[in-house]
């Protein structure tokens, strides 16, 4: 009789763990339930929703970015022709002024020039050459310092001012890519990307392809497709800069600490 009890006790005693073990995970399974539900707030958290909400309040920013430029523009237009008015100053002084804007980028420009278009692979590229690798992803796409290439070329072959896309680039226009997305002065843009350029176009053009950058990324657009154009215009025209000007992050020189003069 012991031994039988013996011997039925063993597997009993398994029998038991199971159950223990059982239980045990189905608790785990719960919490994680209950975690989930209370991460995701009954809401998807395998769907790429939320991205699109950014991507859509990003756009949405940078549109009411645009409204604002242009209520800045207008409003810094009245207080300038108020200024203008009761200034006081000499002809002279109203030219130099002049002249100054526009070196600085806020008039308006016009004359001959030229407009570089940069633009993505196809996405399903391929090798155009033989015995080159087939693309990487970011051998498909326009990288930032593409447009800072073309943006320093240009200022390289003379020009007298730049507009990227719809904004003329002023001395504190900071070209800056996200991804593949093109941020410039609080505005988001997608490809093609557009640079045009007032000046002498055949001091343009030598100056794009003198460029070492450029040329690394001509070979980029024969192996894979980068898009790449240059047009010529008789007459092209550019908008005088209408965001702030004002500077946040500099402060003048300590005087005290400055070389003497010889």
């Amino acid at each position: 009789m012991s031994d039988s009890a013996d011997s039925s006790a063993g597997p009993r005693r398994q029998f038991r763990a199971v159950r223990l073990l059982t239980a045990a995970v189905f608790a785990l399974a719960g919490l994680i339930f209950v975690t989930s539900f209370n991460t995701s707030k009954g809401t998807n958290i395998r769907t790429d929703a939320s991205l699109l909400r950014l991507t859509d309040l990003i756009h949405e920013r940078s549109q009411n970015n645009a409204l604002l430029e242009q209520s800045t523009a207008a409003a810094r237009g009245r207080v300038e022709a108020l200024a203008d008015r009761d200034d006081g100053s000499t002809r002279a002084e109203d030219a130099r002024l002049a002249a100054l804007r526009a070196t600085a980028g806020l008039e308006a420009l016009s004359g001959k020039g030229v407009t570089v278009t940069l633009n993505d692979a196809p996405p399903n590229a391929t090798a155009r050459i033989p015995n080159i690798p087939e693309p990487q992803p970011n051998d498909l796409v326009i990288h930032q310092q593409d447009l800072q290439a073309v943006v320093n070329a240009l200022w390289q072959g003379g020009a007298q001012g730049i507009q990227v896309m719809d904004q003329r680039l002023i001395s504190t226009s900071a070209v800056r890519c996200v991804g593949n997305t093109l941020i410039l002065q609080g505005r988001v843009y997608s490809p093609p990307y557009k640079v045009s350029a007032v000046g002498d176009p055949a001091a343009l053009r030598r100056a794009l392809a003198a460029s070492p950058a450029l040329q690394n990324y001509q070979m980029y657009v024969a192996a894979y497709g980068l898009g790449w154009k240059v047009d010529e215009h008789r007459e092209l025209k550019l908008p005088g800069y209408s965001g702030t000007v004002d500077l946040h992050h500099a402060k003048p020189a300590d005087a005290s600490s400055a070389p003497a003069a010889p």
